[in-house]
Formats: structure tokens, sequence, C-alpha cells
């Protein structure tokens, strides 16, 4: 990359910070619990709006995991979901009504909180439909996968985030609060997927799945990006610039090892085809807030008219983290 490059995604990281900084103003504390964040806190961080059914399941999954604070902002609530998290003892909470599209899809206002409180922390950032797995995740806790990657001066992990989905139609299994979602959704592709490199920022980008083949078959190039880089050494000069897909300074996409081999690297389980992806379709369809005008939530409404049923015979039913690093979908590289 040429000096001049270089140069470039400086002021683009320069402007994105002082974005981030100017979008603080459209936060309101709800409950501000930040004060009991210990210097050696794993912080998760989340935007949402109308989770509330999801919420239980996933607060109790990450802090598990080995999660210590969550800082969450709720995008105007309407179901409940920002009084449960103000009540949580561990959540630190803020409320916007403004625009969530204006806000790069809520990455403005988590740069902003993430340069506030993440400095030198290890922070996650995921959606309340993605579950983070890890190698040795069954027997390690997310402190031990933290403390390899310092260890290793590793400053940032990559998880790709892989579509689960039922057998059957998707709303025929109803969703109820505190559920593991993959009881219902056990399934996903093993293959399908495609990956180039992305000249400009570095990072690989992953497309295909069962949302590709099924609501993107006719336009796979506009297929949603799988590549997630959610766990990084956070530094207040980081910032994220598209959802989790990438980041600046620029090393920090390098999750990969460009000489053949593999670094370790995880997934996200993605837990969005419940019996409640159709109202929420028609939610977002309605709001118009997510990238080109919700072109990737009518694609979902059109496909679902049909009921469609994701599984196919190529579906695979998941099983634990050692199967998808049997398939190549995830790696433990050299952490033994």
């Amino acid at each position: 990359m040429s000096i001049f490059s270089r140069y470039l995604l400086r002021l683009e990281r320069k402007r994105w910070l002082f974005r981030a900084f100017r979008k603080r103003r459209e936060l309101a504390a709800v409950a501000a619990r930040t004060g009991s964040i210990k210097p050696d806190d794993i912080l998760l961080f989340s935007t949402l709006r109308n989770e509330r059914v999801r919420l239980p399941y996933f607060l109790q999954y990450y802090r598990d995991l080995g999660v210590n604070h969550f800082l969450i902002v709720d995008n105007d609530s309407q179901d409940g979901s920002r009084e449960y998290l103000a009540a949580q003892k561990d959540v630190s909470l803020w409320s916007s009504r403004h625009s969530y599209k204006r806000a790069r899809f809520g990455v403005d206002w988590l740069n902003w909180l993430q340069m506030r409180y993440a400095h030198d922390h290890w922070a996650l950032v995921v959606d309340p439909d993605e579950f983070f797995i890890y190698p040795f995740c069954d027997t390690r806790p997310l402190r031990a996968l933290t403390d390899w990657l310092d260890a290793s001066s590793i400053k940032s992990f990559s998880a790709m985030l892989l579509d689960m989905y039922p057998k059957g139609p998707i709303g025929a299994q109803p969703y109820r609060e505190g559920m593991d979602p993959f009881e219902i959704a056990q399934w996903f592709d093993s293959g399908n997927y495609g990956i180039k490199r992305n000249g400009q920022y570095g990072n690989l980008w992953i497309q295909g799945g069962p949302r590709s083949r099924i609501f993107f078959a006719d336009a796979p190039k506009r297929a949603p990006a799988l590549n997630k880089i959610p766990l990084v050494k956070w530094q207040r000069q980081y910032t994220y610039v598209s959802s989790t897909h990438m980041l600046l300074p620029r090393g920090l996409n390098l999750v990969y090892d460009e000489w053949g081999g593999e670094k370790a690297s995880g997934c996200l389980l993605h837990a969005k085809f419940l019996d409640t992806f159709a109202a929420k379709a028609e939610e977002e369809m309605t709001r118009a807030q997510h990238y080109a005008n919700s072109h990737e939530y009518r694609a979902y409404k059109a496909a679902l008219n049909d009921s469609p049923d994701m599984w196919c015979k190529w579906s695979d039913k998941y099983i634990n983290w050692r199967q998808l690093e049997i398939l190549g979908l995830m790696s433990k590289g050299n952490w033994a």
C-alpha cells in the first residue's frame, strides 16, 4: 500500500472518530453503571430495538462465557427491552430515538462508547441474535482466549457469521423467552461460501450460505457479508468502519495467514431465523433504517410470502465447535 493510501486511511479513521464524538449527543443514559467496570473486565457492546424475548438467554449466554459488563444502546424499543435491561445490574444502558441509519446503523454510537469506556479492554461487539463461539469454548472461558491473545500479541479475533435455521418453515416452531434458540435453529450450510480480499482495508469478504441461496439467489453479490471481527483489544484510536466487518487501523483486519497457514478464529452462530423473523422483517421494511434502503429486508419479505424452508439435503446439524473446525469454518490455529 502506498504512502498516500495510508494517509487517506488515517484521515478516514479520524473522520469516523470525530463523527462518533459528535453522535454522543444522541445518546441518553438510562442506567449508568460504568463506574463498576474493573481494569481487566471483558466488555460487550450491542445496539438493539425490540428484542425483549431474546434478552434473557442472550445475557445469560454471555455471562456464562465470561463477559463482565454489557454496554447497550436501545434504539427506541416499544416492547419492554429498555425496562428489562435497565434492571440488570451488569448492564449500562443508553437510549436513542435518533435515526439508526444516520448513525451508520449504530456504528457511530458504539464507536463512541468504546472510545469512552473500552480503552485497554477486550471488547466484544455482537447483535442480540449473534452467539460467539471459539476454540475450546466448551471447556475454557472467554478469559482463557483473551489471555492467550494477549500473550501472543494478537489484538483482534475474527468470527464468521454462520446462519442457523430450523428444518421446516421458519415460523413453525415458536420461540419462547429464555429458550436456547439453537434448540430450534439447529442447521447450517457447511459449504456454499465465497471469499475474496478487500484491497483497501485488507479484510476478507465472505458471502454465501442459506441467505445467499434463498433470499439472494438472483443477485448473490448483494447477499449480506458474513465476515466479522467482533473481539478486539480496544484502544481509543480504533474505529469500526462498517458494522464489525472491518476496522481502522487497517492492521486489525489481518486476521488470516497470508502464507497458507491458519490463524485462530471463531464463529458467530446467527439465530435470526426463528418465528419472530417475519414480524421483524415487516417492522424493518416499514422503518427503512437499514443499509441500501433496507434491500436485505425487502428480499426477506418477498421470500417469506412463500413460507420458505431453508433446510436442504446438504444442510448439516450443528454439534459443536470441533465440527466447524473440521469443516474449515473456524480454526484453533496454534492455540493448543
